[in-house]
């Protein structure tokens, strides 16, 4: 709890100034946000999903463009968190010294550990939007099929931002561990290509036969369920499993990813 405790209005401050440098480069920032959903729509949606019969989800038949639709904004929400919080956090930590600049003032190392994870969230929750916001205007105008029209929709962007909280903070955990920008290779290949693959973005996890349960134990597959529920308005007793499940992981990486980073920054 004395963790919880030093974490002060600072953290706000820390979050500001990410904010202040992001938006001075908002152009080439939104661009990639943009453009991504795009490819993947033309490329994996028309593409591929001309060579698809539809799929079945909850009790109803749906395109697979419509399928995979929200599973983009899932993946955007991983994306905007682990990035932000993994390479941006490392070189702001260790190449800028951006770290030690900020506590020497009165914010502490608690502030800058949460600050930080606020603004991997924030760049979770404007990717997202973006993705989603990309998504709607293709259904009103180019491709009818991935148009969302359900009322449950309004709440992607408050689960995009605590889905942003648990993947930051899962990202800030390895950044404190690892020793140098390339070990980096190691999460992504092992942990965020494995949920890209096998999250439930491309394909139902029904599809992946027994090992279905594993992909239940990654937080990509419950952030999918949900965009894609909220996305449907088939929300059900999965959703609220899903919620509960990324709540608690948020809290305990939260915790753990302030332990280990205090750690690394006290010498």
């Amino acid at each position: 709890m004395s963790l919880i405790s030093n974490i002060d209005r600072g953290a706000i401050y820390v979050w500001r100034r990410n904010a202040d440098v992001f938006f001075k480069t908002w152009k080439t920032n939104f661009l990639p946000s943009i453009l991504e959903p795009l490819l993947y729509l033309v490329a994996m949606g028309a593409g591929l999903g001309s060579l698809v019969m539809n799929l079945q989800y909850a009790g109803q038949e749906i395109e697979y463009i419509r399928f995979l639709a929200p599973g983009l904004v899932a993946i955007s929400i991983m994306y905007g968190g682990f990035f932000e919080c993994t390479y941006g956090s490392f070189v702001r930590m260790h190449y800028q010294k951006t770290f030690d600049a900020i506590v020497a003032t009165p914010v502490s190392i608690e502030d800058v550990i949460a600050g930080e994870i606020l603004w991997g969230a924030t760049k979770s929750f404007v990717n997202s939007t973006i993705v989603l916001l990309v998504i709607i205007v293709l259904g009103v105008t180019f491709i009818p099929q991935v148009l969302f029209t359900a009322p449950t929709m309004l709440l992607i962007p408050a689960i995009s931002f605590l889905g942003g909280i648990m993947f930051s903070s899962i990202a800030m955990i390895f950044t404190g561990l690892v020793p140098n920008m390339d070990s980096f290779n190691y999460p992504f290949y092992l942990l965020v290509t494995p949920m890209f693959l096998f999250g439930g973005t491309f394909f139902p996890t029904t599809s992946l036969g027994v090992i279905e349960p594993v992909a239940y134990a990654l937080p990509l597959t419950h952030t999918s369920v949900l965009m894609r529920d909220l996305s449907f308005g088939t929300v059900g007793w999965m959703d609220l499993w899903a919620t509960l499940y990324i709540v608690v992981l948020t809290v305990v990486t939260f915790l753990l990813a302030i332990v280990i980073m205090k750690k690394r920054l006290v010498k």
